[in-house]
């Protein structure tokens, strides 16, 4: 015989409990905290047995209020009149973002936004600004409304969120975009970072540059930029051209989780940095980036140098079409919209039972600057 899994206890307790009416029409049930107190679980246990029984409409959830047993007329007594009776409630997901802005993410969000108006799904969104603390305190404050799935863009660290994890673990429905998490098994939208890399890279050669310096922040190991910076490598290789380390620049600060006043310290610091790097190393005729934050950071102290119309930086994202007809950078450009629209059509799959971890690569374009 099957053993009765934790949630299946949790499940078939209210159940019970409904039947006797222990838990009475239009009557609020534990929350998904007192039911893990209860029962010893997680909160993501005690979430899935109340989300089954919501999906057999013997419960109505309402976030922000709690789970009420449903009427036998379909209606919910919440201590004001229902006009008609109670309508079925949106279910919400959860998307957590580092950050967002022109440069990338905007139209990441619109996607995300369009597709949850297609699925009469509600979302909230939370921004960790790179901190693996507020990444934490999101997926938990997002359970504990009761989101139905998270879409998650990671934070750059060397070492996995371990809530995230346990999201896996629990079968929880998650979805990855941007960055992915190595060796997880997660589902996954974003750009094919190493070939996008390699095609900028040979871009670079094909407009007559050898010396190149690779340029990144101090988290190199994490999953995308270990990607990008491959891609450049074996571009490298394919071009049958020496890769010189001693051109990288690899140890930037102010784009990494910090505090205020220490990102803006650590941006001048950086900035000294690079045009020192660039006085002591006159070869160099290009610079890949590997985001858009330090690309433009390369530009400024080009131009503070004098020489930003001799050099050329190329990056990852940038500035929309739409604001900029006229480019003067060229960049790898995502597909966002596409990343949006694709995540929240695999969240809605995990949340329907759907198993595995599907990737989803995103069609890429290296966007050319004008020559005026």
């Amino acid at each position: 015989m099957k053993k009765e899994s934790l949630y299946e206890k949790i499940y078939n307790d209210i159940v019970e409990g409904i039947k006797t009416k222990k838990y009475p029409p239009g009557s609020r049930l534990p929350s998904e905290k007192e039911l893990s107190d209860q029962y010893n679980v997680s909160r993501i246990t005690s979430k899935k047995a109340l989300e089954m029984l919501a999906d057999q409409n013997r419960i109505v959830r309402m976030p922000g209020k709690g789970s009420y047993v449903s009427e036998d007329t379909n209606e919910v007594q919440l201590g004001y009149t229902m006009g008609s009776g109670l309508k079925t409630q949106s279910k919400t997901i959860g998307v957590i973002m580092d950050a967002f802005g022109a440069s990338y993410g905007y139209q990441l969000l619109l996607g995300i936004e369009r597709e949850c108006k297609r699925h009469k799904l509600n979302f909230i969104l939370k921004c960790t600004y790179g901190n693996k603390k507020y990444e934490t305190e999101a997926i938990e404050e997002l359970l504990g409304i009761g989101v139905s799935g998270i879409i998650i863009m990671c934070v750059h660290d060397e070492t996995y969120n371990e809530e995230v994890l346990k999201l896996t673990v629990e079968n929880f429905p998650i979805v990855l975009i941007d960055r992915k998490l190595k060796g997880i098994p997660i589902p996954f939208v974003g750009t094919d970072n190493y070939k996008a890399a390699k095609e900028l890279t040979g871009w670079l050669f094909d407009h007559g540059h050898i010396n190149i310096s690779f340029v990144t922040h101090a988290s190199l190991q994490t999953p995308t930029i270990l990607e990008r910076k491959n891609g450049f490598v074996d571009s490298h290789l394919e071009h049958n051209i020496v890769t010189n380390e001693t051109m990288w620049i690899t140890n930037l600060r102010s784009m990494l989780p910090t505090s205020a006043d220490d990102r803006a310290a650590n941006e001048y610091l950086d900035l000294d940095q690079i045009k020192d790097y660039i006085v002591k190393n006159p070869d160099i005729t290009a610079f890949f980036a590997v985001e858009y934050t330090i690309g433009i950071m390369v530009y400024k102290a080009l131009k503070i140098l004098g020489q930003d119309k001799h050099k050329t930086v190329v990056f990852f994202d940038g500035i929309d079409e739409s604001y900029d007809p006229q480019p003067v950078f060229t960049r790898v450009k995502q597909g966002e919209y596409k990343i949006g629209t694709n995540s929240v059509e695999l969240i809605v799959e995990k949340m329907n039972g759907k198993s595995g971890a599907e990737t989803r690569l995103i069609p890429y374009e290296i966007i050319e600057r004008k020559v005026l």
